[in-house]
């Protein structure tokens, strides 16, 4: 009863007076966790790879993500089509200071080059990470999974402006009120699938983890058609997170495919 009363009470504020009021909680919440680090600021991603020795990869790797995809140079991808098999779960939602994130519990996969991912989570940025021939979109939902030897894939959702999404306004009518905090979304009824356009062509590279420690070795999917959120939903996520977009990394001698076609 708590939980719906102060979302309640969230979504009744302005979103500049909602937006520092979570600013000033994340201050807090990291004022009390080592090693910090932002979007902006001394602690924003040009020194990342300062911050902490683990965190090198961030400033000295060569496939780091995200990037800016050029459809001109993209090949054709003989990987076919992603599986997608995903199933209803329950979900539980936490703001971890950084963004909102969903975990999910088993069950849910994909397959693709004779590989299973299981889906672990996925969260948001806002911008999105990843650009389109130099075009950013407005939101990006990354849909991280990992396979049994440890590998992980990451599928990236797109939206642009557009009709209210139903999945959507379920994770953010979810989202708690207290940063750090893992909430269950009881009684929601919900399948990762419905976060998926219809066409699920992808462009597919080698890349990073885009946040610390950015770690390489990740399987890389960009979905190329996009999905809608309205103007309201992707204010309410700009009033948490105004900006949590790492700058795109160079793409060095990678190479992106086109595939699912």
């Amino acid at each position: 009863m708590k939980l719906h009363i102060a979302l309640a009470f969230a979504a009744t504020l302005p979103f500049a007076a909602y937006a520092a009021e979570k600013q000033a909680e994340k201050h807090a919440e990291h004022a009390h966790h080592a090693p910090h680090w932002s979007y902006e600021g001394e602690a924003g991603p040009a020194k990342w790879g300062k911050l902490e020795k683990e965190f090198g990869t961030c400033a000295l790797g060569k496939v780091q993500s995200p990037i800016d995809i050029s459809t001109k140079t993209a090949g054709k991808s003989s990987l076919g089509a992603i599986a997608f098999a995903y199933q209803p779960t329950s979900l539980k939602v936490i703001d971890n200071g950084h963004t909102i994130q969903a975990n999910v519990e088993g069950g849910s996969s994909i397959s693709i080059g004779g590989q299973t991912y299981e889906l672990k989570q996925f969260h948001f940025h806002r911008p999105s990470e990843e650009k389109i021939d130099g075009k950013s979109y407005e939101l990006v939902a990354h849909m991280v999974h990992k396979s049994a030897d440890g590998k992980l894939a990451v599928v990236a959702v797109l939206f642009k402006q557009g009709a209210e999404n139903a999945l959507l306004q379920k994770i953010w009518d979810g989202v708690p009120r207290e940063v750090g905090k893992e909430v269950a979304a009881a009684g929601v009824s919900f399948n990762p699938a419905d976060l998926l356009p219809g066409k699920r062509s992808y462009y597919n590279f080698s890349g990073s983890l885009t946040t610390p420690p950015c770690s390489e070795g990740v399987n890389w999917f960009v979905l190329s058609t996009p999905v809608e959120a309205s103007r309201v939903q992707i204010a309410r996520f700009g009033a948490m997170y105004p900006m949590n977009a790492r700058p795109t990394q160079p793409v060095n001698k990678r190479t992106v495919q086109l595939g699912g076609e």
